[in-house]
């Protein structure tokens, strides 16, 4: 037996398994094969069909037997071989008795069904129909369903995903792993629609070998070898129904699989413990299911011992489960710790009374609690964590945490986002439905409620859960409650970045630096620059959507310059001067081209002038010119959009804090640079010269 394991796991390493089950299967069809030949392979046949039944209900979805419908071709394609070579041996031993063909199809033609051939017919015909009309016929239109539904919410779905990245739920490795789940999600249930047909066209196969082996059994008994009508019939009828029989069996279990695989939702679970979830969870059915047999049971001429017994064995069984339920919920309950009281002593008061105010704060209306509540399967928590996880990767700094609390004060379904105590934004939402988002291209109306996503204002319907997958198809971006408040706490988080940081968070950045530069460090902090210096520094740069990633090169710009210059602003150009090559490949990618907007030279001119005369950075400017260039910029800025391009002024350094405080707030997605912030290998290309016309 190690000799053969050996020899099979010699084979499967040479890559021949599939040459070899070729060779096998054309041997089976064109080699006669001996009677225990046929015994073994039809057993062989039997335990195939049996392990692929049991794996498709061990199976927690149906992903988790991807090869399934591989599976089933090989099985049937075996089956078959196996039908041409017992069709054989019965048409050409079939004279000498029914033991001709083995001892397996012996066994199904006189044990199973009682050498009689009447109630093998019968038996068979009844196999075929359940096989054939029922199972089969069945897992084919399910199969075909499931393939048309998975193809077409295939774009929602990666909509979906797209989302989730977005808002900082999931990582690219996590995006990447759903991508691959969805395909192979199609992929499976596309070879099922073609699988089940291969299913269905062996059980026809079965029908036709059947009348075949009898018409050609008697033509050769009584024609061939001058066997008497009756011999001939008895010994050809038998051998072919139980020939049927051995083959249809594995047939039905297989057909049984596919319809079980096919059926199954793609949640991770064991079919036993949905069956127990979803079937048994109320008590309530088997009390009454109980006292309806018992009910029956108990009138005269019924038959009481069956109907007793099966209500019987349900009271026990729902009283056992009621018992269940109890004990599991009082293991769930909290414990209370108790705590002497001190009723007639006050409590003296002490700082600790003095609660400090939130960094980052979420208050829920006591509608949206469960949202919370793990206990509740509530996925908030994991969204915020996944928000906070994101943005301290991009934003180069660990985010707070977020401190939760209910709010009485706020409607049921409402949320409200404060940083230092101080509301930023407050929405609302419905825990019971998901929110379809309208991206701007659609096609068909939804029924919900009307509602705006917070986070970018589009336009939005909140509707029934179950009706997801029909949004998707339709071109919405759905997500559930729980990602609508993330988002729209990691849009916030990520405009309010500079709150976020403070000293604390700046000297940690040092900290970690310093075990890679400690002598970049040791000069820089507070040799040179005070602490408040580099984090004023880095607050700026934040508040220019600049992330403070790259901390050692910010570190080594200001130790270069911290001698000479002690003003955070002059101090923040050269830095962003140094991560010009970041800042730009942020707006615009890895392209060698850069399109820019450029100021007219008359325009920039006085603009200079007017800022060299100014103090503290402001810029004496005629009301009228500021309106027609900001209008200028505008409609420059919406062609860029329209032509998928990024809208990016290019001004003097003197000038660039002061523009891109005048746009940061009215004119969306325009960015403004100085020369100095561009790369050498970037090739400038103006798209567009604002003046004063």
């Amino acid at each position: 037996m190690e000799n053969i394991i050996q020899n099979i796991q010699q084979i499967a390493r040479t890559g021949l398994v599939a040459p070899v089950m070729i060779v096998a299967l054309l041997a089976m069809m064109i080699v006669p094969m001996p009677p225990i030949g046929l015994d073994l392979f039809f057993t062989l046949n039997i335990c195939l069909s049996i392990i692929i039944l049991l794996v498709c209900i061990y199976a927690t979805r149906p992903l988790d037997f991807v090869i399934f419908p591989t599976i089933i071709l090989v099985a049937t394609l075996f089956r078959l071989a196996l039908n041409v070579a017992s069709t054989r041996i019965v048409l050409l031993e079939g004279h000498t008795g029914t033991g001709a063909a083995g001892s397996v199809i012996e066994s199904f033609g006189e044990f199973v069904i009682g050498g009689n051939y009447a109630v093998g017919l019968v038996v068979f015909s009844i196999l075929v129909i359940i096989n054939f009309v029922v199972v089969t016929k069945g897992a084919g239109r399910v199969s075909e369903v499931s393939a048309r539904f998975t193809l077409d919410a295939m774009p929602g779905k990666q909509m979906a995903i797209d989302a989730d990245l977005n808002s900082g739920i999931i990582n690219q490795d996590e995006a990447r792993l759903r991508r691959e789940e969805i395909a192979s999600e199609a992929d499976f249930y596309g070879s099922m629609d073609g699988a089940s047909k291969f299913v269905r066209g062996d059980a026809v196969a079965g029908i036709l070998i059947l009348i075949i082996n009898i018409v050609g059994g008697f033509a050769i008994g009584v024609g061939q070898h001058d066997m008497e009508l009756a011999d001939a019939v008895k010994n050809y009828t038998l051998l072919t129904i139980g020939d049927g029989l051995v083959a249809q069996i594995p047939s039905l279990l297989l057909s049984s699989a596919t319809a079980i695989i096919i059926t199954r939702d793609s949640r991770k679970q064991v079919l036993g413990d949905k069956v127990k979830q979803q079937m048994f969870a109320n008590t309530k059915v088997l009390w009454v299911t109980a006292g309806i047999i018992g009910l029956m049971g108990a009138i005269p001429g019924m038959p009481n011992f069956a109907f007793l017994s099966i209500a019987s064995i349900l009271l026990a069984t729902a009283k056992w489960l009621d018992k269940k339920q109890d004990l599991e919920e009082l293991e769930q309950k909290v414990e209370v710790d108790e705590k002497p009281a001190a009723a007639a002593e006050n409590k003296e008061l002490s700082w600790d009374d003095v609660q400090p105010v939130d960094l980052i704060g979420l208050e829920v209306g006591y509608g949206l609690i469960p949202m919370v509540d793990s206990n509740q399967n509530g996925q908030l928590l994991n969204r915020i964590k996944g928000v906070r996880k994101k943005l301290s990767q991009e934003l180069g700094f660990l985010i707070h945490s977020v401190h939760i609390r209910d709010n009485l004060d706020l409607s049921p379904n409402a949320y409200r986002i404060t940083l230092n105590g101080v509301p930023v934004g407050e929405s609302s939402v419905h825990a019971d439905r998901d929110m379809a988002i309208n991206p701007g291209q659609v096609y068909g109306e939804l029924q919900g409620i009307s509602g705006k996503d917070p986070a970018y204002g589009l336009d939005a319907v909140w509707i029934e859960q179950g009706t997801r997958d029909h949004a998707q198809t339709l071109g919405y971006t759905v997500v559930d409650s729980s990602t609508v408040i993330a988002t729209h706490l990691n849009q916030i988080l990520h405009d309010n970045a500079q709150e976020l940081l403070g000293h604390e968070e700046v000297q940690q950045l040092l900290d970690n630096l310093a075990k890679q530069s400690p002598k970049l460090v040791e000069d820089l902090v507070p040799k040179l620059l005070p602490l408040s210096v580099l984090v004023k520094v880095m607050q700026n740069l934040l508040s220019e959507g600049v992330s403070v990633r790259d901390v050692r090169t910010i570190a080594e710009v200001l130790a270069e310059n911290g001698s000479r210059i002690q003003d955070p602003i002059e101090l923040t150009s050269l830095v962003r001067i140094a991560l010009g090559r970041s800042i730009v490949q942020k707006i615009n990618g890895i392209e060698t081209d850069l399109p820019v907007i450029t100021l007219e030279p008359s325009l920039e001119q006085l603009l200079l002038q007017s800022a060299q005369s100014a103090s503290e950075g402001s810029i004496g400017v005629e009301p009228g010119l500021t309106e027609r260039m900001f209008k200028s910029l505008e409609q420059v800025a919406q062609q860029q959009e329209m032509a998928n391009q990024p809208a990016i002024l290019v001004v003097a350094p003197g000038l660039r804090l002061w523009l891109s405080q005048l746009v940061k707030h009215s004119i969306s997605g325009l960015s403004v640079l100085s020369y100095s912030e561009i790369p050498d290998n970037k090739n400038i290309k103006v798209v567009a010269a604002v003046g004063t016309d």
